[in-house]
């Protein structure tokens, strides 16, 4: 039985995602009738990990970029989700979005649990050679953390194929052999060598 208490979310007043999600599952876990234990489980990320990526830019100077991976379950199964590049990429919207991730792979009833990630930057003003720098630096940060029975990285906004295939070619280094499972939208291995390479668009 359900102790803790909620009210519903007032949508007009809503400015931070975390907060907004935060108050639709407590309404929907107190409509559920969901085990108080369970409850303040699912509430918060499994593990939330920052980084901070230092990369060469094309003029020589060095650039430290603010990077995020959160983990909010992995109870039934590896977790997955989208990894984006955007200047207004924060932390509270990555909580989020890999919550949401959970509710929707529980609900269609599917083997996974719910991930996402992101850097703060603006690929639009970065050349294809910074951006591969950054993905790669940002992939060798999160190699314990990541992999197919860990948690699968896949595009979202302003990152693609190219981007999963940087990914997938760094992991696969560290591992000291082809890993191709270890990112969605699964690249060709001319991308993972960034053979005709197209920049990022946004989805």
């Amino acid at each position: 039985m359900t102790t803790m208490t909620t009210t519903a979310p007032h949508v007009d007043k809503e400015t931070n995602p975390w907060e907004s999600q935060r108050a639709r599952f407590d309404l929907a876990a107190q409509k559920l009738n969901l085990d108080e234990g369970l409850w303040r489980v699912l509430r918060y990320p499994n593990r939330e990990i920052t980084v901070h990526i230092p990369v060469q830019m094309d003029d020589g100077h060095l650039e430290v970029f603010t990077g995020f991976r959160v983990q909010h379950s992995i109870a039934r199964g590896p977790a997955k989700g989208g990894v984006r590049y955007a200047p207004d990429v924060t932390l509270d919207e990555v909580r989020a979005l890999a919550s949401w991730m959970t509710w929707k792979c529980a609900v269609v009833n599917i083997p996974f649990g719910g991930a996402k990630g992101g850097i703060i930057c603006d690929p639009h003003k970065m050349s294809m050679g910074e951006v591969e720098r950054m993905t790669r630096r940002y992939t060798a940060e999160l190699i314990e953390f990541i992999g197919p029975e860990k948690d699968v990285p896949a595009p979202d906004v302003n990152t693609n194929e190219q981007v999963m295939a940087w990914m997938m070619d760094t992991y696969s280094m560290h591992m000291r052999q082809t890993v191709t499972a270890v990112v969605r939208a699964r690249p060709s291995t001319s991308a993972a060598r960034g053979d005709a390479a197209k920049p990022p668009a946004a989805e």
